[in-house]
């Protein structure tokens, strides 16, 4: 994150600009390690949080996590579920749960250094289902949408969050492989691979200016018409939740935060009141919002047989091949040549090894060679 840097311009006559002073503000600069609670509590299925501490805006260093706490899921008059730290430090999961709509609950967090945090109580939400996924082609792409409704009407306040998954090739598909005594034919595919991406910006719409509880053709996000997400086969899994008044209020300020500093783990330029608190100092300031309700979501495909036929995909590659030994040059070893992983061989054409750079050749630099086991061709 970059240090703002205010610049005074002066004009004389002829517009002369420049930075006369870079300045940083006191509040960019103050040390902070204020507790992040990143989470829900899912009233039907697994609850994950995630316990982090915030850092400066000029601080690039990686996130540092709230490691080895305890936490559970407290029910108003009684009832506690554990969350256990899962191998990836600072995240912690509970069993399969089954809580009641309308029965309050709270998080419940004692840290290592044992200070006490916990969230307001909340009632237990039930989030409808998804009534559509669709999509519709336009002129800068591919638009999705979300489409919802309830018609008890008392859900009002939606957000929403997807995850991403395509299909894509490396530049050229090797079918040799080196090993320490022998150039062989390559038993593994590194040709056909998958990458997967979640979204970062913060969906939301509410219906409370609607006669009914209804959400119609929600854009959720615009995949443009060169997209190498497009290129093969595509798929989206959109996951909706149920929020109340509060928990709306706050993700709506945490969006327009977030927009001005690019991440939700940040020091952030407004104060945001969420309903996580420290129970021996309620001035400490203490970072997330944990709502309680449960979970819908649906997957969509969108296969490049059903785009028009004219699109042309951006591959993300710039690769050529080239041929071992070069032209006019002595003969190279291969066996020395390949193996230090830089270069990999492709095929041979008249006694020459063609070959090209690993993260032209091998895509499981840019994803996974293993299909999903929820993909379907």
């Amino acid at each position: 994150m970059q240090l703002i840097r205010y610049c005074i311009y002066l004009v004389l006559g002829l517009s002369l600009g420049g930075c006369i002073q870079p300045y940083a503000p006191e509040v960019l600069t103050q040390p902070n390690n204020f507790l992040v609670v990143d989470g829900f509590i899912n009233t039907r299925g697994v609850t994950s949080i995630r316990l982090m501490r915030t850092r400066n805006l000029q601080d690039d260093s990686k996130i540092p996590v709230e490691s080895k706490a305890v936490l559970y899921i407290e029910q108003e008059g009684g009832g506690r579920f554990p969350l256990t730290e899962t191998a990836v430090a600072g995240t912690y999961t509970s069993a399969p749960l089954q809580l009641a709509t309308g029965r309050r609950v709270r998080l419940y967090i004692k840290t290592q250094a044992q200070r006490e945090y916990a969230s307001d109580y909340v009632a237990a939400k039930a989030t409808p289902a998804i009534d559509a996924v669709t999509w519709r082609i336009g002129p800068d792409g591919v638009q999705l949408y979300a489409n919802t409704h309830d018609d008890t009407g008392e859900t009002r306040y939606y957000r929403w969050e997807y995850e991403e998954t395509w299909k894509f090739t490396s530049a050229f598909q090797s079918m040799l492989q080196w090993t320490p005594t022998a150039i062989t034919y390559r038993p593994e595919n590194i040709f056909n691979c998958w990458d997967d991406e979640n979204s970062t910006s913060i969906k939301l719409s509410n219906t409370l200016k609607l006669t009914k509880d209804v959400v119609a053709d929600y854009p959720l996000t615009l995949l443009p018409a060169t997209s190498p997400k497009l290129r093969f086969r595509y798929s989206i899994l959109v996951k909706q939740y149920a929020l109340t008044a509060a928990e709306y209020a706050y993700w709506e300020a945490l969006g327009k935060n977030t927009e001005n500093i690019g991440s939700l783990y940040d020091a952030l330029p407004t104060q945001l009141t969420g309903n996580v608190h420290a129970l021996a100092d309620a001035a400490e300031p203490v970072l997330g919002f944990v709502g309680a309700q449960s979970v819908t979501q649906q997957r969509l495909y969108i296969d490049r047989t059903e785009l028009p036929t004219d699109w042309r995909f951006e591959t993300g590659y710039d690769c050529e091949l080239a041929e071992l030994p070069p032209p006019l040059a002595p003969p190279v070893n291969p066996l020395v040549f390949f193996r230090d992983g830089t270069f990999i061989p492709v095929e041979m054409i008249n006694g020459k090894y063609m070959y090209g750079t690993a993260d032209c050749i091998d895509c499981r630099k840019r994803g996974t060679n293993v299909k999903p086991a929820f993909w379907q061709d």
